[in-house]
């Protein structure tokens, strides 16, 4: 029995090496290099890029910024986004709310201030005091606290405001 190596021609690039600078790169000083620099992302429009903290995982601190944040696992501190907050079922947030829109799935210990929007999902519990544009609670959601929605800050009703109501029968 014979043991050999199969040898593979390799292939070379027949295309020359261009020494010619690329037009859009820009040649950079040490003023841009000290600049932090967002990656180029040409033809491509990002929306909220969208945080995850998955399921299985335990993160305890604060999340706040721009952008939609997911939560799958368990949390424990205040979540102070400008952009969508979704607590997934079987997860777990322990701290305060400041976000655009909530969706509760999963399990929430704390106060919701200032949302645009809540939705409380029929797997959705809510443990917290609540303040909100407008509020969407299906059948089989469960909530303790108290409630205020479709008010201004001076206390006048907003006309704006649509509210939807779901009720078991």
């Amino acid at each position: 029995m014979a043991i050999w190596k199969e040898q593979i021609p390799v292939k070379k690039d027949s295309s020359p090496l261009s020494l010619t600078p690329d037009p859009e790169v820009q040649p950079q000083t040490p003023a841009d290099l000290a600049q932090p620099h967002e990656p180029v992302r040409r033809g491509v429009e990002r929306k909220n890029a969208e945080s995850v903290l998955a399921a299985g995982l335990t993160i305890e601190g604060t999340i706040a910024g721009n952008g939609d944040v997911r939560i799958a696992g368990q949390f424990h501190g205040d979540v102070n986004v400008q952009g969508s907050l979704t607590i997934e079922a079987g997860a777990k947030l322990v701290g305060g709310v400041r976000a655009s829109n909530v969706i509760i799935d999963g399990e929430l210990e704390g106060n919701i201030d200032a949302a645009t929007r809540v939705e409380l999902r029929s797997t959705g519990v809510l443990n917290g005091n609540l303040n909100t544009g407008s509020l969407t609670v299906a059948a089989g959601s469960r909530m303790r606290g108290q409630v205020e929605f479709g008010w201004t800050k001076e206390g006048a009703q907003r006309p704006d405001i649509a509210v939807e109501r779901s009720f078991a029968s």
